[in-house]
């Protein structure tokens, strides 16, 4: 007991007031002003203005230093620039450095077509859509921008830019088009007729509308024709059929990458423009890596297609060498330590990777405290106004005054600059926390279910219609509606009777989900039994809605614990969780604590999919609780969840005297009765268990919240 008391003594701590930490926070463009005023950054930019093929080589660049360097290039040198990381996830991370430096919409990615990097394997469409983009907008000149590679992207020949531009259908606003030209061109180019577009390299027409999911946007176009006249062009949703988007001119561009076997292809370096400005990590990686793919690729062929027929895949790939010939035409700057090219000058910077402090947070506030001194200025990049009161507020529990400037940038790995005397630290580093890169708005799981699902259905498959009842799909029908010609979605009930559906109306009709193996009855039109049906399943609805109402008003009479307002432990619990919150997971997390911090007893119910945080959500709950000195029931359906809950809540709350346990039919009897002495007399915080936790032998002493994990599974009672 001695120990427990000491326990809710540790947890106990005054909500702090975190208004009056609040100081002002940096500008996100703040990096970029600085590092326009370094001398070797002015230099190398004085350089890098007359043209010719230059190397040079940027040594001492140490984490997001790098992308700020490219973005500056950028903005002082107007010309596009290639940067070329050493694999997909370091790409990917430069590109998102580049877009929260402000360069989101002049920096583009350009990824391998293989969602793998495993070559020829099935090809990604999303991909696709990204390498068709940025070749597009090279080839007519949109630019400059910043295009982010990486080897497995490069070794990938490209159609070239004449080939491109032949292959590509360009459609004005207002100027005369036929509508049979425009699907002649398609069918030319590989596109599939379908009755609905859901994904690239898809075609619809209906009545004066020309559907196109073209290759090098991510929502298809719709053309509206009066007469031979494009009257209108506008991008819409694919699921709810609204537009989104106006355009004057677009470009309808094929598979580039699965097509065009004729056409001569080209490496990237030869179809991009210069002058480019070429920055690299490592070259020699890149050319060795290059050749040890294109070596696998070559193997993996010849085994797959048993012969010597290697002619057609040698023509889709390039080598390392040749990929070192086309660097001869470029001006060139080595980011990395080492370099393939004797540079015509080297610049050196003198900076260092951000310190680990290992969560100790006593040690970071020493070290800001040792840079003050020797004249540094520390900047910490936090993602949200909410991590700074966070890290403020251990500072300030800890007792140190720790002085830093606050800026809303996350760019993914903070430095130490020696040359201007700037400690730059992420948030998420400190926190040892994931740190998440945002790619390019292309949708990977597209939400049209309703059109594939109406593409997927074939005649005699039954659906429900919400007005008439369980009938039969019979196919897509064309007909004259007020003048125009139409598909309509036909369906067929008892006695044959038949409705025609407007595809506006596509929301009122579902695909039947019952039994499996057993057949519906199919719905008589104006019998009635329908309605009948509906109204029946109304006031079952009714009568359970009844017994919730019931249920609910005698909650509200109940008078509930009300959990104190979080306390600084509770900030530091969150802040250590190794992933960015969500905006749902922040969302979910704020409504339960509330729900807690209320008089009337909570219940809420938090969904999600499998991976999406809903354990977290419960364990900074279940902390919540623990802070006021409450215990925790967790209660899962199964042992092995169980186990697993255990062993998830014991490692997030390893660094906090909380004591964890479970309980399940697999523990020893020995155990069992430790754990019922135990939880009797509020030793454990938390027990996780199966039904045996709701046993009558098993008594909390003091149960202040109870987690009831996969509910469905329990059964009504």
């Amino acid at each position: 007991v001695g120990g427990y008391l000491l326990f809710s003594k540790y947890f106990y701590r005054k909500s702090l007031n975190l208004s009056s930490l609040k100081t002002t926070i940096l500008e996100s463009h703040l990096l970029i002003d600085i590092y326009r005023q370094h001398s070797l950054i002015s230099q190398l930019i004085d350089e890098l203005k007359p043209e010719g093929t230059q190397k040079y080589h940027c040594t001492g660049l140490s984490g997001s230093l790098r992308g700020v360097l490219s973005a500056i290039l950028f903005g002082q040198v107007k010309k596009n620039q290639l940067v070329i990381l050493d694999d997909k996830e370091q790409a990917s991370y430069f590109y998102d450095d580049l877009c929260t430096l402000g360069l989101d919409t002049q920096a583009l990615f350009f990824p391998s077509s293989y969602k793998r990097s495993v070559l020829y394997d099935k090809a990604d469409p999303d991909n696709l859509i990204f390498r068709t983009d940025v070749l597009n907008r090279l080839a007519h000149g949109e630019g400059p921008f910043v295009i982010v590679t990486y080897p497995e992207a490069l070794i990938e020949k490209v159609i070239s830019s004449k080939a491109l531009e032949s292959n590509t259908l360009q459609i004005h606003k207002d100027e005369r088009l036929s509508q049979e030209f425009v699907a002649e061109v398609l069918h030319s180019y590989g596109f599939e007729r379908v009755d609905f577009v859901y994904e690239p390299g898809q075609y619809s027409i209906r009545g004066s509308l020309i559907d196109i999911f073209s290759f090098s946007n991510e929502d298809p176009y719709r053309i509206d024709f009066f007469g031979e006249e494009v009257e209108s062009i506008r991008c819409f949703d694919i699921e709810t059929q609204l537009s989104k988007k106006e355009f004057g001119r677009i470009s309808i561009i094929p598979n580039i990458q699965g097509g065009f076997e004729k056409e001569k292809k080209v490496s990237l370096l030869e179809f991009i423009k210069t002058p480019t400005l070429i920055l690299v990590h490592d070259l020699k990686f890149v050319i060795d890596k290059i050749d040890a793919l294109f070596e696998q690729t070559l193997q993996k062929w010849l085994l797959k297609e048993n012969n010597d027929n290697s002619f057609s895949v040698r023509e889709q790939l390039i080598k390392g060498q040749q990929l070192l010939n086309d660097f001869a035409r470029f001006k060139t700057i080595g980011i990395g330590s080492r370099s393939l090219f004797e540079e015509k000058k080297i610049f050196g910077f003198s900076s260092a990777p951000q310190p680990v402090f290992n969560k100790n947070f006593s040690l970071l506030g020493q070290n800001l405290c040792d840079n003050k001194e020797k004249g540094y200025r520390n900047v910490i990049l936090f993602p949200n106004e909410k991590q700074i009161d966070r890290l403020k507020a251990i500072f300030k529990d800890n007792g140190q005054k720790a002085d830093f400037e606050p800026m809303l940038n996350v760019l993914h790995e903070g430095f130490v600059d020696h040359d201007l005397k700037i400690c730059c630290y992420t948030d998420h580093q400190i926190f040892e926390r994931y740190h998440r890169f945002r790619m390019q708005e292309n949708k990977p799981n597209r939400q049209a279910m309703s059109i594939k699902e109406l593409n997927m259905l074939h005649p005699g498959d039954y659906v429900v219609h919400i007005d008439h009842g369980i009938g039969k799909f019979s196919g897509l029908v064309r007909m004259e509606v007020n003048g125009k010609m139409q598909e309509v979605i036909k369906l067929e009930f008892r006695d044959r009777d038949v409705i025609f559906v407007s595809i506006h109306s596509l929301h009122r009709i579902s695909k039947y989900k019952g039994k499996d193996g057993t057949e519906p009855s199919i719905s008589k039109l104006g019998s009635g039994a329908w309605q009948k049906l509906k109204n029946r399943t109304k006031a079952k609805v009714k009568d359970i809605a009844r017994e919730l109402i019931l249920l609910y008003a005698k909650r509200k009479e109940e008078q509930g614990y009300t959990f104190s307002p979080d306390s600084y432990l509770q900030e530091e619990l969150e802040a250590s969780f190794i992933y960015e919150d969500t905006p749902d997971q922040m969302k979910a997390t704020q409504a339960v604590k509330e729900d807690m911090q209320k008089a009337m007893p909570m219940d809420r119910l938090v969904c999600g999919d499998v991976g999406f945080g809903k354990t977290e959500v419960a364990i900074r709950a279940a902390f919540k609780a623990v802070s006021d000195s409450k215990q925790v029931a967790v209660l899962v359906p199964t042992t092995i969840l169980a186990l697993q809950h255990y062993k998830t809540f014991s490692e997030r709350l390893s660094d906090f005297p909380v004591k964890v346990e479970y309980i399940s039919r697999l523990r020893k009897s020995s155990d069992v009765t430790r754990i019922k002495k135990e939880i009797k007399e509020g030793k454990i915080d938390i027990l996780i268990g199966t039904h045996r936790i709701v046993n009558k032998d098993l008594h909390f002493k003091d149960l202040g919240l109870l987690i009831v994990d996969e509910e469905q599974k329990f059964g009504v009672s």
